[in-house]
């Protein structure tokens, strides 16, 4: 059984995930106006990712007994100035969403939550993973700068991305 205060940060933390889901669809969309398909298409498969890991504390809230609530949030930034920016913010937000997960794991640390600290470290090396595959990207786009070439060949590689949700 979850306890009141980690059933409530879990449901955040699906708010989180699902608005992180918007977010790369917003970076994908802006991809898109600038006829950078394969970057749009990172970004989808990203936001598919984000909300498979909505979909993970949904179930695992539901597994416990717990009561999943399901909240709205902020608009995303849709408006971006360059790739550099894109892949920037990506970087911050995933900054900022690794920050939520130590965060819930030092609550279920506190509360000897074993099941929890088991479950949430799951999502602790994903968010190291995460903000390397961002940070390794930006320092891509930062090195090509405005060389059509070398963001055409990045765009063709990131069009290669698949997503295969983790077997259990």
């Amino acid at each position: 059984m979850l306890s009141d205060k980690l059933q409530k940060e879990f449901n955040e933390q699906i708010k989180h995930e699902f608005f992180s889901a918007h977010y790369y669809l917003a970076m994908a969309a802006y991809c898109e106006s600038e006829d950078l398909d394969g970057f749009a298409h990172f970004f989808k498969i990203q936001a598919e990712e984000e909300r498979f890991h909505a979909m993970k504390f949904y179930d695992f809230i539901n597994e416990l007994g717990g009561t999943i609530k399901i909240t709205g949030f902020d608009n995303p930034k849709t408006n971006f100035n360059s790739l550099e920016e894109v892949f920037q913010d990506a970087l911050e937000h995933e900054r900022f969403v690794t920050k939520l997960i130590h965060k819930l794991m030092d609550i279920a640390n506190e509360e000897k939550h074993y099941p929890s600290i088991s479950f949430l470290q799951w999502f602790v090396d994903e968010q190291v993973e995460e903000e390397a595959s961002m940070d390794s990207l930006l320092s891509k786009v930062k090195r090509i700068g405005e060389n059509s070439h070398g963001i055409y060949m990045l765009d063709e590689e990131l069009a290669k991305r698949t997503f295969t949700p983790p077997a259990e």
